[in-house]
């Protein structure tokens, strides 16, 4: 509880922060002190008000927040990136500025000799002893000691930045919006398996990972991704982890199409982080009435053309408790096993490798990573996974990280497409 407590403390933290950077870029830079500043104000103080809120109600049921509450969430990171990047041509842009009205800036002319008290008659101007005995020329003393920094220019070019990041986050998000609303990609991969039977070679297991049926989504994001697995014909199925991101009662029938998918050895599921925020033990009942197995801590044997095929699967690294919500159980899922069979283990998490390398896994088919779902993210999973998208190698066994089907958060992928991946095992 003081874990999550924490966690959610940071969140707030962070948010506030990141509009408080926007307000300054957005509206303190581009505009002068009036209505339009405070109006701007009020705005940012709104949508971050509105980030919070959206996890909140979203996660009680109010689903129609969802939508401007993610679509913010999305927009804000693409502008506060668009912007860092922006900082360091601004500051060099407003150091020309300075240095030119530096350089510009006007002095006052040499004084021409006059007689004292003498006045002009033509211009009518101050006599000389007006101003202590020395001859001023009015212009030139309204320019001493007041430089032009050109407040305007510098206003202009703040506002240039906001329009240019503001165009460009807005693009960025749209075109993720398109690519995480569209259909998934297919991906095959070939993976040969030392262990596997010359009779078994070609065996292929339809993966896919991270469908999270949600707030967002509907049953016809199930049925797409179940019409798009059958047409495959594969051998097996395999879908690990992070299916839903809710209850059985809000989204037991977004899930009932699962119930079609067809292959000739059978469905299975593993569980990811996000079935323990939504129930575990109802999803997995749930699961298992549609027709899928669920592997929790065990595996099956697969006996196919002539061979065997140990396929297993772990509970999600997060789990915690008893029963149906236990942790991960390597040696009880793989341990006194016949080592000359191959063996697949379905596990949500790639990070899961480093303890299934100790029994001699063959292939870990995992997800969680998304690919990174939204670029430049891509670039911090590797901070807490060893793979992050694709065929990567974990102390010897083999890991494959399918992108998912779906999304967590904002429907945008940028530099992840959506993905189904046919999975054919080769022997050597």
């Amino acid at each position: 509880m003081l874990a999550m407590a924490t966690f959610v403390g940071f969140v707030l933290l962070v948010t506030a922060l990141i509009h408080l950077y926007l307000w300054k870029r957005l509206v303190r830079d581009t505009t002068v002190p009036g209505r339009r500043r405070r109006v701007g104000g009020i705005a940012v103080l709104l949508l971050a008000v509105l980030i919070p809120t959206t996890m909140i109600v979203t996660n009680a049921g109010v689903r129609w927040v969802a939508w401007p509450g993610y679509l913010w969430l999305a927009l804000m990171f693409y502008l506060l990136v668009v912007l860092l990047v922006l900082e360091v041509p601004m500051a060099v842009a407003r150091l020309v500025l300075r240095r030119r009205a530096v350089v510009a800036e006007p002095t006052a002319a040499a004084p021409e000799p006059a007689l004292v008290g003498a006045a002009d008659p033509l211009a009518g101007g101050a006599t000389a002893d007006d101003h202590g005995g020395q001859p001023v020329d009015p212009p030139a003393a309204a320019a001493v000691g007041q430089p032009d920094h050109d407040p305007s220019r510098r206003l202009l070019l703040a506002r240039g930045a906001a329009i240019f990041a503001g165009l460009t986050a807005a693009g960025i998000t749209g075109y993720g919006v398109r690519t995480a609303l569209g259909a998934p990609q297919l991906d095959r991969v070939q993976i040969p398996l030392a262990k596997l039977p010359r009779s078994m070679d070609g065996l292929r297991i339809a993966t896919v990972s991270d469908i999270h049926l949600g707030p967002l989504t509907g049953r016809g994001h199930t049925e797409r991704i179940v019409t798009m697995i059958n047409r495959l014909d594969a051998d097996l199925v395999a879908i690990v982890g992070d299916l839903v991101d809710g209850s059985v009662a809000e989204l037991g029938d977004e899930a009932a199409p699962l119930h079609d998918l067809h292959s000739r050895y059978g469905s299975f599921f593993v569980t990811g982080n996000h079935e323990y925020y939504s129930g575990v033990e109802d999803w997995v009942r749930e699961v298992d009435r549609l027709g899928v197995r669920v592997l929790q801590n065990e595996r099956q044997e697969i006996h196919a053309r002539g061979g065997v095929l140990d396929l297993a699967g772990v509970n999600d690294v997060t789990a915690h408790g008893s029963g149906l919500a236990a942790p991960p159980d390597y040696a009880a899922a793989l341990a006194d096993r016949d080592p000359s069979r191959p063996v697949v283990l379905l596990a949500h998490q790639p990070v899961a490798a480093q303890e299934a390398a100790k029994f001699g896994v063959d292939l870990q088919l995992s997800g969680h990573t998304h690919g990174g779902q939204m670029a430049p993210f891509n670039l911090l999973v590797p901070l807490q996974q060893p793979v992050v998208s694709g065929l990567g190698e974990v102390d010897g066994t083999k890991v494959y990280v399918t992108n998912g089907a779906g999304f967590w958060g904002p429907p945008v992928r940028v530099g992840a497409p959506p993905q189904v991946t046919l999975v054919e095992l080769r022997a050597p």
